[in-house]
């Protein structure tokens, strides 16, 4: 789909605001928002395929960008030899063991008749299961999380590049998506959303919880980075050079070109997956998924297995929105589990998509930078409204604290009153589907 002059514009004020941020507030300021816009936009990329092109509702964003981050733990960190030494072989038996009971159960299920007996054959399989596996994880475990627990307390990863943990992100959130998908996606639209804001909840409470795994709520931090730390770019002469031609500090220009660097990857990133987003939208395939989504029940009288290509979406969606999680965390440095709430993760990449424009992929890159732009500055704009609205009040009225105190909360005002607007007065979004 070939952008029209409006579209054009569209994008060119957003690159105007940003310049203006770098003029009037930082240029790390705009950099750092470039940066999680072009993320933003290859999550609500993601979201876009699921809905905008078949109509699946899936609301657990969150988990399948978390499981993206993980890969960038178990690649990119180096392994840690006393755990593995501690109590590795267990854990990978424990799992081993645990994936066994599993199949035997699925094995069980389809050579049984239907009958109490097979429903009593079922329960046996998992308990015995359990029990084992259990025996040898539980020990495991614990012998891997007690070795030096402050630091280390896991089992590390491959320590391979970075960069290599973004496509493997992709596949761990795939493959997720894969199982959900198998068990989910014959349930109607709202139950669909229910299960998958359960799964993702899920995912989040193992990486809170399973302390062997990426150290839980202890963090991962120190995780290897593709571009340069800004202070490991300060020493660098060219730096020096560039920050007494701009008149800036060396700290602020290693920060900006450092950043810089991220926005050259993201950008090439979300290249890639944007051309190959709108070849597929207009192939035979494309077509094929918005004939699904617009009429299911006609779809499936012309032969197609609606279901299967459900699940095919399904699984490429998610392994976008994996691959953004690990490109996240590899840019922070850190995994931090509890730091992955709904509402950062899935309900502001909704509204990205919507306001954008569903079913446009260039709709929902845009809808992403303007989404996202709000997001931060919102509240500082908040703060400053509330600070001249209060000024004629006493020092020690409540109702001046009570203001300045739900200042805070102007983002999420605004995320609310944007989203009516667009749905009032443009529901086909900034860019809409054509």
């Amino acid at each position: 789909m070939s952008l029209t002059a409006r579209d054009l514009g569209l994008f060119a004020i957003m690159g105007a605001v940003l310049a203006l941020v770098a003029m009037f507030q930082s240029p790390q300021l705009a950099i750092t928002i470039l940066n999680m816009s072009l993320i933003s936009a290859i999550m609500a990329l993601g979201v876009n395929m699921q809905w905008g092109y078949a109509g699946l509702f899936n609301v657990g964003i969150m988990g399948f960008t978390a499981v993206g981050g993980l890969a960038v733990v178990l690649i990119a960190q180096p392994p840690v030899p006393e755990a593995w030494a501690a109590g590795g072989l267990g854990i990978l038996l424990g799992l081993m063991l645990g994936v066994a009971t599993i199949l035997a159960a699925v094995i069980v299920y389809k050579r049984m008749a239907p009958s109490k007996l097979r429903g009593i054959a079922i329960f046996a399989v998992l308990a015995v299961g359990y029990l084992v596996t259990s025996y040898v994880f539980g020990p495991a475990k614990q012998a891997v999380q007690a070795v030096n627990p402050a630091s280390e307390g896991y089992l590390g990863g491959a320590g391979l590049p970075v960069v290599l943990a973004w496509p493997v992100g992709a596949v761990f959130a795939a493959g997720v998506a894969w199982l959900v998908g198998k068990v989910s996606l014959g349930l109607r639209s709202d139950y669909l959303a229910i299960a998958t804001l359960g799964i993702s909840e899920i995912v989040i409470a193992v990486l809170k919880h399973e302390r062997w795994l990426a150290r839980g709520v202890n963090n991962v931090t120190g995780i290897e980075r593709p571009v340069a730390r800004p202070i490991e770019l300060q020493p660098v002469p060219w730096v020096q050079s560039l920050a007494d031609t701009l008149g800036w500090t060396i700290s602020q220009t290693a920060s900006v070109v450092s950043g810089l660097g991220y926005s050259a990857l993201f950008v090439i990133v979300l290249g890639i997956l944007i051309w190959l987003a709108e070849r597929a939208l207009n192939s035979p395939w494309g077509r094929m998924m918005r004939a699904i989504r617009d009429n299911e029940v006609s779809a499936r009288a012309m032969g197609k297995d609606v279901t299967r290509r459900h699940l095919m979406i399904f699984v490429l969606g998610s392994a976008v929105c994996g691959l953004a999680g690990a490109m996240m965390v590899s840019m922070d440095g850190q995994l931090t589990p509890g730091s992955y709430e709904p509402l950062r993760y899935t309900f502001l990449i909704w509204v990205m998509v919507i306001v954008g424009g569903s079913g446009n992929n260039w709709g929902a890159v845009l809808g992403a930078f303007v989404i996202w732009f709000l997001w931060v500055q919102v509240e500082p704009a908040g703060r400053w409204f509330m600070e001249i609205v209060t000024s004629g009040m006493a020092d020690g009225s409540d109702l001046k604290q009570h203001l300045l105190s739900s200042a805070a909360y102007m983002r999420l005002l605004t995320m609310g009153v944007a989203l009516l607007l667009m749905l009032r007065f443009a529901p086909r979004g900034l860019i809409p589907e054509r």
